[in-house]
């Protein structure tokens, strides 16, 4: 019997991002690579599932060095049927990304990138989920796609912790300017948010969602600060969403 690792490698931008490529020639010397991602950008789809429509999934021969498959649905869907229809067990592992743009802080909330991940995590499977602090289609993924595989070569070797993922965000720096890796917590930071108000051509209203980022946080502890600072951030994350901090003083309120 083989012992080669098989990772599942998804995303959120879509199969055809150059992110997903780097991720996929990131993970191919660490053992038999497949690919199952959005056919289209679900960037900002958090967790969501498709439960109203039916779900198509269809070979792509967009790798010719792995093993790919597009699917109409959200990044959830694509680890559920990579699982279920198309590997027919659990990988040794689950990479997602590489993302083009931040998923740090708050952001891990929303992301359609972290989501895969998770749902690879609730499923017993050890799980990262990569961005690069670049939001350009054309964003260097050079220095990302080395830390990403000894990231990715450390957790096949020693694995994770039950019920936990890492959040991996890299700067927007090259090879040479990155000072390391640190693991950090995730700062408290949130989204400034305004909807921008528009007439459309038959005199209705519509909304275009802006705003800004606010960190709020002055750790030196945060990924904030990490990214900020020149470094690669790992977060930590866990799926349970109990505040366990506070159990003692909701029991208290009801008592």
């Amino acid at each position: 019997m083989s012992n080669e690792k098989l990772i599942l490698v998804v995303n959120d931008d879509g199969v055809s991002a150059p992110g997903i490529r780097a991720l996929v020639e990131a993970m191919l010397p660490l053992g038999r690579v497949v690919v199952v991602a959005p056919d289209k950008p679900q960037s900002g789809m958090g967790h969501a599932i498709t439960i109203g429509s039916p779900l198509r999934l269809e070979k792509s021969d967009l790798f010719s060095n792995a093993e790919a498959y597009q699917c109409s649905g959200t990044p959830v869907d694509c680890v559920k049927l990579a699982v279920d229809k198309v590997l027919h067990r659990k990988p040794d592992l689950c990479v997602s990304g590489i993302n083009h743009g931040s998923n740090s802080s708050i952001n891990v909330i929303y992301s359609g990138t972290m989501s895969a991940a998770m749902e690879a995590a609730i499923e017993g499977i050890p799980a990262i989920g990569f961005s690069l602090l670049d939001y350009a289609f054309e964003a260097d993924f050079s220095a990302a796609k080395h830390f990403a595989a000894e990231i990715a070569g450390t957790v096949l070797a020693k694995g994770l912790p039950e019920k936990t993922l890492l959040n991996v965000n890299f700067p927007k720096l090259d090879f040479e300017t990155i000072k390391g890796v640190r693991v950090c917590r995730q700062a408290q930071a949130k989204w400034v948010e305004e909807f921008n108000e528009r007439i459309d051509p038959r005199g209705k209203k519509y909304y275009w969602l802006t705003g800004k980022f606010e960190n709020q946080d002055a750790g030196i502890d945060t990924d904030e600060w990490a990214l900020a600072n020149g470094y690669i951030s790992v977060v930590p994350v866990q799926f349970d969403l109990t505040a366990h901090h506070a159990m003692t003083h909701v029991v208290n309120m009801f008592e």
